[in-house]
Order: C-alpha cells, then sequence, then structure tokens
C-alpha cells in the first residue's frame, strides 16, 4: 500500500507497479517545472500527479530526454594488464536501463474505485485496466504512468494480435498484459519447420514447457500433435493461452497445466523456450527474457531425459546472444547437455529480423549483429 496525507488526513492505496514504494510522495501539477521534476524523481520522490494528464505526458517526455542527455564520461586509465570484465557491457547497460526506469517510474497516477482517472483530459482505461487487472473492486490504486502506459498498450496489443505466419495465413496471436509477445518470428518459425520425431507417430503427446502467449502449442497442434500438454507458472501466462487456443479453436487438443517446467508422464516431443539471458528480471514481464543463474535452461535439460518416450526428442529453442554478451559460453551449454545424459541430434540456425539487431546506436549492437537464434534437438544419449 502507498500511504500519504492530503488536507490533513492520511490515505493509503493499492501500489500497482513491480517497482520499490517511493522513498517519499510530493503531490505534482502543470506547475511543477521538469527540471525540479527530474531532481525529485532522481532522488526517489513519487510525484503524485494532480494536474491536467497530457500534461504528466509531457512531464515524462521531459524527463526521458534528461535521462538520455549524453554525459561527459571521465576518463579513467585501465590498470596495464587489466582484463575486460565478461559482460561487462550488458551489465552496464542493465544498470543504465534499471535507472531510468525508476527515474521514469516517480510520475503516478491515482485510480479511483472503477479504475477511472479523476484529471483533466485524462483517457478512459477502465477497460483497459480490467483487463490487467481484473474486475475493479472499489479499491483506490495508484500506478506510475509508465506503467499505465504499458496497460494501454497491451489492451490495443490484445485487441490488434500479432500476425504469424507459421501458424497460417491471417492467424493471430493475441497477447495478454504482463505476457511476453511472440514479436520475434523466427523462433516461432523453427518449431513450424523443424522436421517431427518418427515417434510422435506412435506416441502422439508433445509438452510446452513455458507456455506463455500459447503459441508453440498451437503450432505443435496444427502440426499434428494429437495432444500437447503445456505448463506455466504464471497464472497470466496460462490465461493467455487459454484465450488464444480458443480463438484458433485448438482448445480440445492442448491441456493447460500450472506447473514449473514439466508435467507428469512422458512425450515423444518436449519443447521449451526458455528465457536467453542469464541476468535478473526487474519485472513480470522481464521474466520472460532473464533467467537469473539459467535456472529454467539447466532445469530443462536436467529434467528432460526423464520425460522423454523411447525414441523422443526435446526441442529447445535458444538465442546465442549471451554468449555474444560473455554471460555464457558455448561449451558450458553443452557441458549441460552432456551431463543432463542427452546428445544433440541436429541444430537448426537462424538470423534474427528484429529492428534492434539493425540500430547501431544500440549498447549491445555489436552482439545483437552476431545473434544466431538456435532449434536444438536433443536426444538420450547412448
Amino acid at each position: 500500500m502507498l500511504t500519504w496525507s492530503e488536507q490533513d488526513a492520511e490515505h493509503s492505496a493499492l501500489w500497482r507497479s513491480d517497482q520499490t514504494l517511493p522513498a517519499r510522495v510530493v503531490f505534482a501539477d502543470d506547475t511543477l517545472s521538469a527540471d525540479s521534476a527530474y531532481r525529485l524523481a532522481c532522488a526517489g520522490t513519487g510525484l503524485l500527479w494532480r494536474g491536467d494528464f497530457q500534461n504528466a505526458r509531457q512531464l515524462l517526455q521531459a524527463l526521458s530526454r534528461r535521462i538520455d542527455k549524453p554525459k561527459k564520461a571521465r576518463a579513467k586509465k585501465p590498470a596495464p594488464d587489466a582484463q575486460p570484465l565478461p559482460g561487462a557491457a550488458f551489465h552496464a547497460h542493465r544498470q543504465a536501463q534499471a535507472q531510468r526506469t525508476r527515474v521514469l517510474s516517480q510520475v503516478l497516477i491515482e485510480l479511483s474505485g472503477d479504475y477511472s482517472i479523476n484529471l483533466r483530459r485524462a483517457p478512459d482505461v477502465r477497460q483497459a485496466c480490467t483487463q490487467a487487472f481484473g474486475p475493479a473492486n472499489g479499491q483506490t490504486s495508484v500506478i506510475s504512468l509508465r506503467a499505465l502506459q504499458g496497460v494501454i498498450g497491451a489492451f490495443e496489443w490484445r485487441k490488434t494480435g500479432v500476425e504469424l505466419p507459421a501458424l497460417g495465413e491471417g492467424l493471430r496471436i493475441h497477447p495478454h498484459y504482463g505476457v511476453f509477445s511472440p514479436v520475434r518470428g523466427e523462433y516461432v518459425a523453427l518449431v513450424a519447420k523443424a522436421p517431427l520425431p518418427a515417434a510422435l507417430k506412435d506416441h502422439s503427446m508433445a509438452f510446452d514447457i513455458g507456455v506463455g502467449t500459447g503459441v508453440l502449442s498451437a503450432v505443435l497442434a496444427r502440426r499434428g500433435a494429437q495432444q500437447v500438454m503445456a505448463t506455466d507458472m504464471a497464472e497470466r501466462a496460462l490465461a493467455c493461452a487459454r484465450d488464444n487456443l480458443q480463438r484458433l479453436g485448438l482448445q480440445n487438443q492442448v491441456q493447460l497445466l500450472q506447473a514449473d517446467l514439466f508435467p507428469p508422464g512422458q512425450a515423444a516431443l518436449v519443447v521449451c523456450n526458455p528465457p536467453w539471458l542469464p541476468a535478473r528480471p526487474t519485472s513480470v514481464l522481464e521474466q520472460a527474457v532473464y533467467d537469473e543463474g539459467s535456472q529454467m535452461l539447466k532445469g530443462f535439460l536436467a529434467g528432460l531425459k526423464a520425460h522423454l518416450s523411447e525414441g523422443g526428442e526435446g526441442w529447445l529453442i535458444l538465442s546465442d546472444l549471451a554468449e555474444h554478451l560473455g554471460l555464457r559460453t558455448r561449451e558450458a551449454l553443452l557441458g549441460w547437455i552432456a551431463d543432463a545424459g542427452l546428445q544433440v541430434l541436429g541444430r537448426t540456425d537462424v538470423k534474427p529480423v528484429h529492428g534492434k539487431a539493425q540500430d547501431a546506436s544500440d549498447p549491445l549492437h555489436a552482439a545483437r549483429l552476431a545473434e544466431v537464434t538456435s532449434l536444438w534437438r536433443l536426444g538420450a544419449a547412448g
């Protein structure tokens, strides 16, 4: 709960944010200068907005410009025998991202008990918030303007959907708030084109580990897997997958189960697209990208053999971006595969086509340019 004093009374509201509570809260309106707001936000002070809503949006843009303004680099002489730290560029980038998020998350908007906003020129966000947080229960809440923009964006994504040729012409996946969108369709195409294991003809059960939006379960079902068992720990993901599978008419072929990694039993095909980068996520959405200590990747490999039926295959979809960033080595990955009693049956590679790979201003551009996404076909060794 976020608490503050207003008109000689104590107020509290539900805090809707992945970020920590502000150190203190002050009221802000159209009279607050961007420079003053920036100083307060950098100090961890929440700015509970009481002015025109559109002016709050302009203030957020002004804060963003101040954060992105080039800073003079302090010259540091490296030690003569100093070796570059593995992943140094990535960790510096993540630190800058975290600071940017902390500052921009200090502009706060109060939502009434029905998710309405009592500010001039405020949009109607009630439907978007209901989709993101569930039905309004009459409780006042506070959300950062930046997070609210994410809620609105997710609402539009969910309405429009993401068209994926690998699913079939005109078919779309509709991501929910807090569930990572399959905007990088190259990994979906890999699953759609890889040769199915012969064992699937006799034992037509496939597992999808970490179902997310349900896109890979849908691809497997449309490719002929008579039954797919899909798991995820996140209730948001399971609800999103259920919605998409119903839209595609595949709800009878795919069973959803809340579980950590594997469901009970064995399958002829087990597919997993774990988070690609071994780092700590700082939000629910980042859990689809960052996997601290490669825990999900290691867990999938360690448990795969026991869940493969005879002649079955495990498909690991993984980018090598972590290798180019110095966060993981290819030798380590191959070691985990061997230690799990697995062997590599084949591998299919594809170059990413997303915009960041072409953005030379991205601090991680060199690594993104070299990145390759692979589908590793794994089987039981010996």
